[in-house]
């Protein structure tokens, strides 16, 4: 199990010092980041927007451990994630972050509460035990009562609950969240949004959501615009306008 080197002082949870990510060679080189850096505080929620291709869903991936920087140092809760190997990648993807995709990813033939268990069953958690855990996130995000229900039988905006319940049945320090309303009408976005908010106030769950949409990135306290590779600003929201 990776220890966390958090001391209680320092209040940043993510720390990305001048990263960089290039793929490909010679002629088929393609620089996505060209050397960010950005601290994240510890219950803070940041949207990050941006053009295709300005790197913003490649930083989402480092920050989420699912790729890594051609340069630079990424820290996360003082931990050095560089240095981890994997195994141990997997391990702190595992026990510290939550993922919620703009589309559910639910396994279509399982209930809303099998679903939700899913993390707990890969962690080694007993029957009784991830059956309470996903009862509660279930009722944290208004499902309970929905959950025997299979995908197919929820709406896109319940789909999307159950996979955010999903994501925090674990208590992640960080919710990464990739387009999480890109799929939802109007009204359904804007539940889903007041959820996050609600999750990131009353939980301290540090959001880090990628979003193309403005009225969306309007429910954060933070917005970070990337382009060609770099951070072109970063304001907390009420700097906007």
């Amino acid at each position: 199990m990776i220890q966390s080197a958090y001391s209680g002082n320092n209040q940043n949870v993510i720390d990305l010092q001048d990263i960089k990510k290039i793929y490909g060679r010679g002629q088929a080189v393609m620089q996505a980041l060209r050397g960010i850096s950005l601290k994240i505080e510890r219950g803070d929620f940041v949207a990050i927007m941006g053009p295709s291709g300005s790197g913003k869903s490649t930083c989402l991936n480092i920050l989420g451990c699912l790729d890594a920087p051609t340069e630079g140092d990424y820290i996360f809760n003082g931990i050095r994630v560089n240095e981890l190997d994997r195994n141990q990648r997997a391990l702190l993807r595992r026990h510290y972050l939550g993922f919620v995709f703009q589309g559910y990813n639910l396994l279509n033939r399982t209930s809303a509460l099998e679903n939700v268990e899913l993390p707990l069953i890969y962690r080694g958690i007993g029957v009784k035990e991830r059956t309470r855990r996903a009862r509660q996130a279930l009722e944290k995000v208004g499902l309970l009562e929905w959950q025997t229900h299979t995908p197919g039988e929820l709406s896109g905006g319940q789909q999307q609950r159950v996979a955010i319940a999903r994501a925090i049945v674990t208590e992640p320090e960080v919710l990464l969240a990739d387009e999480p309303t890109g799929n939802l009408d109007t009204t359904r976005s804007h539940e889903i949004m007041d959820l996050l908010v609600n999750l990131n106030r009353d939980l301290g769950i540090t959001i880090v959501m990628v979003t193309h949409e403005p009225d969306t990135a309007a429910y954060a306290k933070r917005v970070i615009h990337f382009l060609d590779g770099l951070i072109a600003s970063d304001k907390k929201n009420g700097e906007l306008k």
